[in-house]
């Protein structure tokens, strides 16, 4: 059917009545449809709507171009539905609404299904050990995915009438932070803190959604309860070098240490763990401070403050950048900024470095050293971006996909497995004779058919000091890296992967699709990633 918006003058109350007349005149036996279901109005949107069976959309005189007016006719023109738009009365809109063409107890019982529906898809992701849920709403279809491993897989599909309904009970009645109610037609972002809303091994749930060609996207990040259990970080991947190297960062007083990597890298699990085990090393006599969007993961004994989801991008950097401003008058010995986004939030967390307190920080760059890059795009000045008694330490890492040892097969048995010229370039950098090096296995019954078991860190650290820095305040980026590696004795990611791979510990294929070709190069740097991701991703 045509999709059309049909104006009409005349008052509502004298058009032809729909039914029997009831306690409104015209409209006693006419169904509603903004009441329930897909096409179900907003708490505000039913303040100056109302939707009838026969297409009649009754809006309030005068308030044609009001933005809930405007959202819910939207929504209807994306689903595909025929409506003549009919100015009412505030009064006749009031008397239907009241009415409910479904009754509120009938609402309620709906709402309560969506959200059972809500909970076992949550428990069901867990299940899984799912990082995130894609629910894709097409235009004769839902789609529904879970990340798991960094992979996106298939998990089953429903109508797409099911699917909005999934996507508003989501948004509109489990979230703690979000917008008043769910709009299709914008983009939005919330969170699921609720306990008694989340199954027992989840934290919180950060939801994202934005409208499509053909519909809508809601991801949700799931944020899991047991990623500070350990203090550990060996477990995580780091070498027994990386951690000792991050010790000793933990116990300079001051200094801003940054850790960087794309989304879905690890990086607050990162942070979380180095943060318990201060606080645990210092016995509760230290004050670690917070200002994260939102809050991701609890840290026993930190004080954890959330910045308040702003109207938009421009409000929600003025807010963070304020809260960190105002978290340094806090008294903090280590204050954590889960993300420098922009030029005011990156300015403050300098600025606590520089007036004495230690500062652990996010930024999304391609590697250790392009971090400095990083800060310098941003605005910040050379020389204190590159002041070893500043910027005290450059963190960055990715997550691969670590092989199930059950089920593993050795390269050697099998050189057929992958490509010549990557076979080429494992014998190269790891051994002519493939010795311990491993690739996926059919899967089994330890990995759950996957050939994986989890993921694990690959990281480099750099503890610059004044040399190093004064090669990069030169332009001498390629020597820097050099003297990092030679005389520092650093190891770069790429060395890293290499040396899990030679371990048999991950599939060469995995590696090079995260760190590039493994080709070493000593002295030179590697380009890691070839796209440096947006500031404000999460």
């Amino acid at each position: 059917m045509k999709l059309g918006l049909v104006r009409r003058r005349e008052q509502a109350q004298a058009l032809p009545a729909a039914g029997v007349a009831g306690d409104v005149p015209g409209f006693g036996g006419a169904e509603i449809l903004s009441h329930a279901g897909v096409l179900e109005a907003g708490e505000e949107e039913r303040k100056l709507l109302c939707l009838l069976a026969d297409g009649r959309l009754l809006v309030a005189a005068g308030q044609e171009l009001n933005p809930h007016v405007l959202s819910y006719a939207g929504r209807l023109g994306r689903l595909g539905r025929h409506f003549e738009l009919v100015p009412s009365s505030m009064d006749v809109i009031r008397r239907l609404n009241r009415l409910g063409g479904v009754s509120s107890e009938a609402r309620h019982q709906e709402h309560t299904m969506m959200q059972v529906v809500a909970k076992d898809l949550l428990n069901k992701a867990c299940r899984s050990r799912a990082s995130d849920i894609h629910l894709r709403v097409r235009k004769n279809a839902t789609e529904i995915y879970f990340r798991i491993h960094n992979d996106l897989v298939p998990v089953g599909g429903q109508t797409r009438e099911y699917g909005e309904r999934l996507l508003a009970t989501l948004y509109g009645a489990m979230t703690s932070v979000s917008d008043s109610s769910y709009k299709p037609t914008e983009r939005q972002d919330a969170a699921i803190a609720d306990r008694d809303k989340l199954p027992p091994a989840l934290y919180g749930v950060r939801i994202a959604t934005v409208p499509t060609s053909d519909g809508s996207l809601m991801v949700l990040r799931l944020l899991y309860n047991d990623a500070g259990d350990n203090i550990d970080l060996r477990p995580l991947g780091f070498g027994e070098a990386h951690a000792a190297a991050l010790q000793k960062l933990k116990e300079q007083p001051v200094g801003m240490n940054i850790i960087s990597g794309p989304t879905g890298s690890g990086k607050s699990t990162t942070l979380q763990r180095i943060l318990s085990g201060e606080i645990l090393e210092a016995e509760g006599r230290l004050h670690v401070l917070t200002v994260e969007d939102p809050v991701e993961y609890p840290i026993e004994g930190a004080v954890q403050t959330a910045v308040t989801n702003a109207g938009n991008e421009e409000e929600r950097s003025r807010a963070f950048a304020a809260a960190i401003s105002n978290a340094m008058r806090l008294d903090p010995d280590t204050l954590m900024i889960g993300e420098v986004r922009d030029r005011a939030s990156a300015q403050n967390a300098l600025r606590g470095a520089m007036t004495g307190h230690q500062v652990w920080t996010t930024v999304h760059a391609n590697g250790a050293l392009a971090i400095v890059d990083r800060l310098l795009d941003l605005g910040l000045p050379v020389s204190l971006v590159a002041d070893h008694t500043v910027v005290t330490g450059l963190i960055s890492q990715r997550l691969v996909k670590k092989l199930c040892p059950s089920c593993k097969r050795p390269l050697a048995r099998h050189p057929d497995a992958i490509p010549a010229a990557m076979l080429a370039r494992v014998r190269q950098a790891v051994s002519s004779t493939l010795e311990g090096v491993c690739v996926t296995g059919a899967g089994c019954d330890a990995c759950t058919g996957h050939g994986t078991v989890g993921r694990t860190v690959v990281a480099e650290i750099i503890i610059p000091d004044d040399r190093f820095f004064r090669l990069v305040r030169q332009g001498e980026k390629t020597e820097a890296l050099a003297y990092w590696m030679g005389e520092l004795g650093g190891q770069t990611m790429l060395e890293h992967a290499i040396g899990k791979v030679a371990a048999g510990e991950l599939d060469p294929r995995m590696a090079e699709k995260v760190v590039g070709h493994l080709v070493l190069e000593r002295g030179r740097a590697q380009p890691f990633l070839s796209v440096v991701e947006g500031a404000h991703a999460t």
